[in-house]
């Protein structure tokens, strides 16, 4: 790795670090103007009012405002993000928990969105104004359109209804069946995969539309360049001028999209998740909101938000791969 890209890998870190303080901050800030604290999950007419003091004091929330702010901010950018109020475990076990099945849902749905994607927008480019080109705009545009979550209910109905075949079935909640442990190391990860399926496409099946259209536009522009005449000129395979000419250039932009696309998977991870209960972060994050858990949403809401810096920093990575001309000097 050059000394320019570690210069720039480096302010690219020093430039995250207000961004993740706003983060928290206004985290914090949501949180305590919401009504409410984590003690109303306890409330019970029967207890007595000095029992849930004694509560709020054990946990904190008897320490003015900003003193609490300082605490957590201070403790978050140590890696110490204290104790689940409901799991009564350290936050970090929680996460470490939930954060592997997130990143495997959002990674799977990151490759189908790019492959899928680009391999649509190619052939839309090359059958231009055909029948093929138009049968997938109309579909691409009809996923485009479709909200993730209302995607993900419809799939749920499909495949629970009586004239859905068996040999299709597909598991509808969770992430492994409850015979999970009698499985040898293959079936269990093929039963994961199953798994995988549904959320996989109601998260990114919209998504792969959008590169789609990004791809075909891109292409179309390439194939009109002076260079792919020439290589034409030359008697060159159509097939050879697509992949080693006009593909390669026709990605440099798609890969800048893989910043964009990050912040909206772990986005829609938490309704995706919520929705087929997938145990990641993203139901972590909504059953810890219901539940008041502070500390849980605070440093979820964070992990989110360092996610999200790194895939940029990848993407910008990535575009330099891509596109040899790109410099970080």
């Amino acid at each position: 790795m050059s000394s320019s890209l570690l210069r720039f890998a480096g302010r690219r870190l020093l430039q995250a670090i207000p961004l993740l303080l706003g983060i928290v901050t206004l985290t914090f800030v949501i949180l305590h103007i919401a009504p409410g604290d984590p003690t109303a999950i306890y409330f019970n007419p029967n207890i007595p009012p000095e029992v849930l003091d004694r509560m709020r004091e054990s946990m904190g929330l008897d320490r003015p405002l900003h003193v609490q702010y300082v605490s957590w901010v201070r403790a978050f950018f140590t890696g110490d993000f204290g104790y689940s109020y409901t799991q009564f475990r350290p936050v970090a076990q929680v996460l470490g928990d939930a954060l592997p099945n997130t990143l495997l849902l959002g990674g799977v749905s990151l490759v189908v969105i790019f492959v899928v994607g680009c391999f649509v927008g190619t052939v839309q480019a090359v059958r231009q104004y055909g029948v093929t080109d138009t049968v997938l705009t109309v579909g691409a545009l009809g996923l485009y359109s479709m909200p993730g979550f209302w995607l993900g209910l419809m799939l749920v109905l499909m495949v629970s209804s009586p004239w859905w075949p068996d040999f299709l079935s597909l598991p509808v909640s969770g992430m492994r069946s409850v015979d999970d442990a009698l499985l040898s190391p293959l079936g269990r990860l093929a039963d994961v995969a199953r798994h995988l399926v549904l959320p996989v496409i109601a998260l990114g099946l919209a998504s792969a539309a959008g590169v789609a259209r990004y791809m075909r536009g891109e292409m179309l522009e390439v194939m009109q360049q002076d260079y792919i005449r020439t290589a034409r000129a030359k008697g060159l395979r159509e097939t050879r001028i697509l992949l080693k000419h006009a593909l390669r250039n026709a990605l440099i932009p798609i890969v800048s999209l893989l910043g964009l696309f990050l912040p909206l998977l772990i986005g829609g991870s938490v309704v995706i998740e919520v929705v087929f209960g997938w145990p990641g972060m993203g139901r972590l994050m909504f059953d810890s909101i219901l539940a008041r858990d502070y500390p849980v949403v605070m440093a979820s809401t964070f992990l989110f938000g360092v996610l999200v810096v790194a895939g940029n920093l990848l993407a910008d990575f990535l575009y330099a791969a891509v596109d040899p001309r790109i410099r970080y000097d």
